[in-house]
C-alpha cells in the first residue's frame, strides 16, 4: 500500500469516527429532551397549580415577545365604514364647496367631502339644489351629525326622529338617524315633502322648521336662503369670506354689551367704595 493510499484510509477512518460520535451524542441528546419533556408533562397534569403557572409564564413570554402587536386591536376595513373622501379627487365645485364649509364650520375637509357629493348626488333625484341641502344642513346642525335639540330634533339636517322614524326603516331603524349619509337622504325626503305640500321652497322651510306662521320662521328662512346664496358664489369659486357680516355684525354686539356690563360693574363698584 502506498502513502498516498494510506493517508487517504487515515482520513476516511477519522471522518467515520466523528459522524459515529455525532450520532451518538444526538442520539443521546434527543432522549434526554424528550425524558425532560415527558417528566414536565407529568409533573404539570398532577399539579394544576403548577399547570396555570406555567401557562400564565408562557403567555406573558409571547406578548412581550410581540410587542404592541399584541395589546392593539386593528380593524383594516374601518375605512370603508367612515364617511369621508379626498376632497382633491371632487369635481372644482364640489371641492370649493367642501374647503369653505370646512374653514366656516371648523369640521374636515374629508368627511363634509363626502356629504357634499351626497347632496350633489340625491340633490338632482329630488329636484332640490344642493346648495340649498347644505344650507339646510349648516344652519340646522352645522354639520354636526351627533347634534340634537331639545325637541328630538337629530342628526345633520335635524330630523325629528321620533315622527318619521319609519323613513329610516330602509337604513336598519332609528339609530341611523345618527349615520350622516342616512340623515341626509331621510332629511332630503322630508325637506322635499314639505316643499310640495307647501307650494314654494319659503313655505317649504317654515313647515320643515315646524313654525309656519311664526317670526321664527321668517328669520329661519333667512338664514337659510342666505346660507344658500353665499354656497352658490363659493361653488363657482367666488371669493367668499366665511365670516359673513352678520356674524361679524353680531360678535360686535356681544363684545359691546361686554364692555357695557365691564362699565356698570366698575362704576358699582366705585359706588359701594364711596
Amino acid at each position: 500500500m502506498t502513502a498516498f493510499q494510506q493517508f487517504r484510509l487515515s482520513i476516511r477512518t477519522f471522518a467515520s469516527d466523528i459522524a459515529q460520535g455525532f450520532l451518538a451524542i444526538s442520539h443521546n441528546g434527543l432522549a434526554l429532551v424528550g425524558l425532560i419533556v415527558f417528566t414536565s408533562c407529568i409533573a404539570l397534569s398532577m399539579k394544576p397549580d403548577l399547570r396555570a403557572q406555567s401557562e400564565t409564564l408562557l403567555l406573558g413570554w409571547l406578548q412581550q415577545q410581540l410587542g404592541d402587536e399584541a395589546s392593539v386591536y386593528t380593524d383594516a376595513d374601518a375605512v370603508d365604514r367612515a364617511t369621508a373622501a379626498d376632497p382633491s379627487e371632487l369635481p372644482k365645485q364640489q371641492a370649493n364647496l367642501a374647503y369653505w364649509l370646512s374653514k366656516k364650520y371648523h369640521v374636515a375637509a374629508e368627511p363634509l367631502s363626502a356629504i357634499v357629493a351626497e347632496a350633489y348626488d340625491v340633490g338632482p333625484k329630488n329636484d332640490l339644489d344642493p346648495t340649498l341641502i347644505l344650507a339646510v344642513m349648516g344652519i340646522e346642525s352645522g354639520f354636526n351629525p351627533f347634534a340634537q335639540s331639545t325637541v328630538g330634533a337629530q342628526g345633520l339636517m335635524q330630523v325629528m326622529t321620533k315622527i318619521h322614524s319609519e323613513k329610516y326603516n330602509g337604513f336598519g331603524g332609528t339609530l341611523a338617524a345618527f349615520d350622516p349619509v342616512a340623515n341626509l337622504r331621510v332629511g332630503v325626503n322630508v325637506l322635499k315633502d314639505c316643499i310640495s305640500r307647501a307650494g314654494s321652497v319659503d313655505a317649504g322651510l317654515r313647515l320643515y322648521v315646524g313654525a309656519e306662521h311664526t317670526a321664527d320662521g321668517k328669520a329661519y328662512v333667512s338664514k337659510v336662503l342666505t346660507e344658500r346664496a353665499l354656497l352658490a358664489q363659493v361653488a363657482k369659486g367666488g371669493k367668499v369670506p366665511t365670516e359673513t357680516a352678520s356674524t361679524i355684525n353680531a360678535a360686535a354686539d356681544s363684545l359691546g354689551n361686554m364692555w357695557d356690563k365691564a362699565q356698570k360693574l366698575a362704576s358699582f363698584g366705585n359706588i359701594e367704595t364711596n
